[in-house]
């Protein structure tokens, strides 16, 4: 390994900003100071820009194994380092499912060998596989995820009985998808007789509506405090879903929130520029939903924000509303999208660091990331605020090949990552011989 000095630049990390060197030298951050005096293989000034830790996304869809035309671990993983994210933790909703030890492991494989980010698996709960949930390993994964709402295949857990047994005997966090699919399927009912096929994806919030989130979050909490469960209720959506949760300090909490960038940057009235490319479950919604969505993080009442990357092709949301698969490629582009946040006096950075790494780090207890501290993994983003990116399909890494950023000129610029203390990412360039390593958690 070789050792870097990143010299007089500012640091966003642990509620504050100061400039600083830091020097790393076998994976991990070894000294932080000002004017450091050291010998290092390679020598970065960082004068004028910013270092944070980089971002760990809570939730990615990378499709693989058994979906690849859409997604693989490689091309994701190289799109999370490309936009400053360095660890990721992914969906189970594979082919085959990962809903059995045998099968996350297979999945720990494959991204040893393919994968530039940092990685964990999610175990997956069925109706029927409280058994293998029972028995898992609570340092083994990152926590087990429960569609309560919107799922394929036999993901969907709707068995009142089995989700009272998941969450009075789960050993580790659980994560909740929170739609009530009955609700939404009536919705889809009425819809399609008043507008037929025709349908356009304005009307995605009002099937998919407010109402539907709220009765599916509200059981969530409900069945995590009758039975004193770790719960993260995941990418909430809606003004009415924030009465579930408190403003106090993540430490005090038994039960947590993430929001995803695109419903803190989107509206309901991109869809009538961006149609099916912004459809995802739960659905971007509307302008007020977005306000208090950014209201209750500011007071943390909301305690992770995450990207729910979800990868379809191009030609899968060029069909009709009905026909289109709902989801966004989001994790090259995160980052950009919340420094816009900040530009625009929504977000100030040292809450967008506070919810992209420490905050993750800590509710997942994820062993030495999350910081910039020395002894921890140097996992970071060195970012030019007074820079510009534009995004073009050229620079476009999902192998998708699209992003509903597509010609917007970002007024930041994410110039390096590291992971693991290397150099992945550099001003256009990948390291394509850096690979991450499996998260460790410390529970």
């Amino acid at each position: 390994m070789s050792s870097i000095h990143i010299s007089n630049v500012t640091i966003v990390n642990e509620n504050k900003q100061f400039i600083a060197d830091v020097f790393i030298k076998d994976e991990r951050i070894e000294k932080i100071g000002s004017h450091l005096s050291v010998s290092a293989d390679t020598v970065i000034d960082g004068t004028g820009k910013y270092l944070i830790p980089g971002m760990i996304d809570d939730q990615v869809h990378f499709r693989e194994p058994g979906l690849t035309h859409k997604a693989e671990i490689r091309t994701e993983s190289r799109a999370a380092v490309v936009g400053g994210v360095t660890s990721v933790m992914d969906m189970p909703n594979t082919t085959p499912q990962a809903v059995t030890c045998d099968v996350l492991e297979d999945k720990y494989k494959l991204a040893a060998e393919k994968s530039f980010a940092n990685y964990s698996f999610y175990l997956g709960a069925t109706n029927d596989n409280v058994d293998e949930i029972r028995k898992l390993d609570k340092n083994n994964v990152c926590g087990i995820k429960v569609f309560m709402g919107s799922s394929t295949g036999n993901m969907l857990v709707d068995n009142p009985e089995t989700l009272e047994q998941i969450f009075k005997d789960a050993p580790t966090i659980i994560l909740t998808h929170c739609e009530d699919t009955p609700m939404i399927e009536e919705n889809e009912k009425r819809f399609h007789e008043t507008y037929g096929d025709g349908i356009h994806p304005k009307y995605h919030p009002e099937i998919r509506s407010a109402e539907a989130c709220y009765k599916s979050s509200s059981l969530a909490v409900s069945l995590a405090k009758k039975h004193g469960a770790k719960l993260h209720v995941l990418h909430l959506t809606t003004e009415k879903e924030m009465s579930h949760f408190e403003s106090k300090p993540l430490s005090e909490k038994t039960y947590t929130a993430e929001v995803c960038v695109h419903h803190l940057f989107f509206n309901a009235e991109d869809y009538n520029t961006l149609g099916n490319q912004i459809k995802c479950n739960p659905a971007v919604k509307y302008e007020t939903d977005r306000q208090a969505l950014l209201k209750a993080l500011r007071e943390d009442k909301l305690d992770v924000i995450g990207t729910d990357h979800a990868p379809h092709t191009w030609e899968e949301k060029q069909r009709e509303y009905w026909g289109a698969p709902s989801g966004i490629p989001l994790v090259q582009h995160a980052l950009y999208a919340l420094f816009e946040l900040y530009k625009d006096g929504e977000l100030d950075l040292e809450l967008i660091v506070r919810k992209t790494s420490h905050a993750v780090a800590d509710l997942y207890q994820i062993k030495d990331r999350g910081y910039i501290r020395e002894g921890y993994y140097a996992d970071l983003a060195l970012v030019d605020l007074n820079g510009t990116h534009t995004v073009t399909k050229e620079n476009i890494q999902f192998k998708c090949g699209w992003s509903p950023f597509e010609g917007k000129t970002f007024r930041s610029n994410i110039e390096m990552t590291f992971v693991n203390g290397q150099i992945v990412y550099n001003h256009g360039e990948v390291n394509e011989s850096v690979r991450g390593k499996r998260l460790q958690f410390d529970r």
